[in-house]
């Protein structure tokens, strides 16, 4: 059984979690289900259902957990193995919020 080090889609925090992953997996500082289509690889606003997979089933809520087989963790949501507990990578949320400031500079 291996682990998956990822971070949360909602609030950045860090999981770390066993493969395969639960339905009722949550993050501990938010509460957001962990398999739900904002964390799935496949996950493409504007696509057929919102899915590169072409899904069938249409998913209402991309937020919550579903029973989707071809769920897989979203590699842009991959921590360094290093990267446990709950800590925010502070540096990017500042360059983030920086970049998003320099929009509106005049």
């Amino acid at each position: 059984m291996g682990y998956h080090y990822f971070m949360c889609w909602k609030c950045g925090t860090a999981i770390e979690a066993s493969n395969p992953i639960g339905r009722t997996l949550t993050c501990d500082v938010c509460g957001k289900d962990v398999r739900s289509c904002r964390n799935c690889r496949f996950y493409s606003p504007g696509s057929w259902h919102d899915c590169l997979e072409r899904a069938e089933i249409l998913v209402t809520d991309k937020e919550r957990a579903n029973f989707c087989e071809m769920f897989q963790l979203n590699p842009t949501f991959r921590l360094d193995r290093q990267a446990k507990g709950t800590e925010k990578n502070t540096d990017y949320t500042e360059a983030a919020r920086s970049a998003f400031d320099k929009l509106f500079d005049a």
